[in-house]
């Protein structure tokens, strides 16, 4: 393991994507088949089972040393981070056991659902036999809170130098339901041929749309669709069997039982491309509406009729077992069209209609004019594009309709994580309501320059009048303009208002709080 926790410091302590991509390939030439596969399964999601909970883990430590529960507090409100924060209470001591991921994470499947005394045992063990980096790591890991400021595409650029196959070869491997268990990663991205019939392919990623074509290449060489706010999916239909996949590799069947019908009306050896939501009325319904539907295994029909769910079906990947990625979009399309159309079951699946347009103003308007249907604004496509892998700038672009925004006041705030530990920057912003009350709506932490949050920390340490634990309460001075994508009734909400993908959009040191917002304004943009 002392590789691995090398690899997480080389990877931590670095911003240039040349340096992290070097520690992936030496960490790949350096270690055993076993290790990298395990190590590439968690980079990309696949985290063990958690050995325990926050609570837990704290407990546990504390049984190790001896300082009151109040300084653990005060030392976790400081730190930012349980994972570290318990890996330097214990005393500093060398490694005096190495332990390797192939070993470790096995461990801690196996000791999913055993006996607290058990998984407490285990982890006091770990603690006191490694040094205060491995403990961080082994923190991470049995906390179910593993992440790394690494993206899956350096992993398989990295992957692909190692093995000599492409990276777009290696990612498509790397779908579906294999496990470094069973498989040896370096035999999955060698062989030639899956005989894995659930595997899909890795999904091609749209770019932010930056400028539009010129007018002229945008209406011979160009596709516009409308962008629907659901989950992304393919549905796979191989030698009679189904899969439903989301675009986080989970395989999502059981939570959406009706498309069982769909399996039995589609041809065989099918791999469709498509977006996931709950419609109503003949229209997409609000991302609120799916969540009733996400996470949940084995929905009864009032579930299923309440919140009825569709496939709108964007791309044709895979026909008559032949892989048609390379293949024009125009052309895929058009066969996916005859698919869908020839399908016995419109209600579960639908076929994203392309837009006609005669020139960037018209588009303009239609993109406009979008959010009237429930979209999030337009994609556009090249028409001879391949279908890629992951996010490669050129060919798809999505061109989202500028957010909802609101001016609201700060009036809660809380310690960031990592390298924000030390500063105030969560915060929770309100509105009026009809008397004058502030009524919370928001919280965000993402949209200010640094400059701006040192400011507004030094501000809130000095204007707190209340503390709860880790949040503070601040004079509700501090105007900001709030942005969201999305908005939509909420009763578990004290404002009745959920909104979503809130974000900062600036700080308005030129509005006072009695310039904010109040609630209806809010609720006036609900259908809208």
């Amino acid at each position: 393991m002392s590789d691995f926790v090398d690899l997480i410091k080389k990877l931590d302590s670095s911003t240039r994507t040349s340096d992290k991509l070097a520690a992936l390939e030496l960490y790949f030439q350096q270690n055993s088949e076993a290790e990298i596969g395990y190590m590439v399964a968690l980079f990309l999601g696949r985290k063990p089972s958690r050995i325990g909970n926050s609570r837990e883990l704290r407990a546990w430590v504390l049984e190790l040393v001896d300082i009151p529960e109040w300084l653990f507090e005060e030392s976790y409100a400081v730190v930012g981070d349980l994972s570290e924060t318990l890996s330097h209470l214990l005393p500093e001591r060398p490694s005096s056991q190495t332990l390797f991921l192939a070993e470790l994470i096995p461990q801690l499947e196996k000791l999913k659902g055993a006996a607290p005394e058990e998984r407490k045992a285990f982890m006091q063990n770990l603690w006191l036999n490694l040094d205060k980096d491995a403990r961080f790591v082994v923190n991470k890991l049995g906390s179910g809170g593993f992440r790394i400021g690494v993206s899956s595409k350096l992993v398989m650029k990295a992957l692909a130098k190692f093995s000599g196959q492409e990276e777009g070869v290696i990612a498509h491997r790397l779908m579906g339901n294999w496990h470094p268990s069973t498989q040896s990663i370096l035999e999955l991205i060698r062989e030639p041929v899956s005989d894995d019939l659930s595997k899909p392919y890795p999904f091609f990623l749209a770019s932010p749309l930056e400028e539009l074509p010129a007018e002229e290449s945008l209406i011979q060489d160009w596709l516009a669709e409308y962008k629907w706010d659901g989950i992304r999916v393919q549905f796979i239909k191989r030698k009679g069997n189904w899969f439903l996949w989301s675009r986080g590799e989970e395989l999502i069947n059981e939570s959406f039982p009706e498309f069982e019908k769909l399996a039995v009306a589609l041809p065989e050896d099918v791999v469709i491309d498509g977006e996931l939501m709950v419609f109503e009325n003949g229209l997409p319904a609000s991302f609120q509406r799916l969540q009733k539907r996400l996470g949940r295994k084995n929905p009864g029909k009032k579930i299923q009729a309440d919140y009825p769910v569709r496939i709108l079906a964007y791309d044709l990947l895979e026909r008559n077992q032949q892989d048609l990625r390379e293949e024009e979009l125009h052309i895929r399309r058009s066969q996916l069209e005859a698919l869908v159309d020839s399908t016995a079951f419109p209600e579960l699946l639908g076929f994203s209609e392309s837009i006609a347009f005669s020139s960037q103003e018209h588009l303009e308007t239609i993109r406009l004019d979008a959010r009237k249907l429930g979209s999030e604004g337009l994609m556009l496509k090249r028409a001879n594009s391949s279908y890629q892998s992951g996010r490669k700038r050129g060919d798809w672009y999505k061109w989202k309709l500028d957010p909802f925004t609101v001016d609201a006041v700060l009036i809660y705030a809380q310690a960031g994580h990592g390298r924000r530990a030390n500063l105030y920057t969560d915060y929770t912003f309100a509105l009026k309501n009809s008397d004058d009350n502030l009524i919370p709506v928001a919280k965000a932490y993402s949209g200010l320059t640094d400059a701006e949050l040192i400011e507004i920390d030094a501000w809130i340490k000095a204007n707190t009048y209340e503390k709860f634990g880790p949040v503070r309460s601040v004079k509700a001075e501090l105007v900001f303009e709030i942005g969201f994508e999305g908005i939509a009734e909420s009763s578990r909400h004290k404002s009745g208002i959920a909104v979503r993908f809130p974000r900062i959009i600036r700080w308005r040191k030129d509005k006072s709080p009695g310039e904010i917002n109040n609630l209806d304004d809010l609720k006036c943009l609900i259908g809208k």
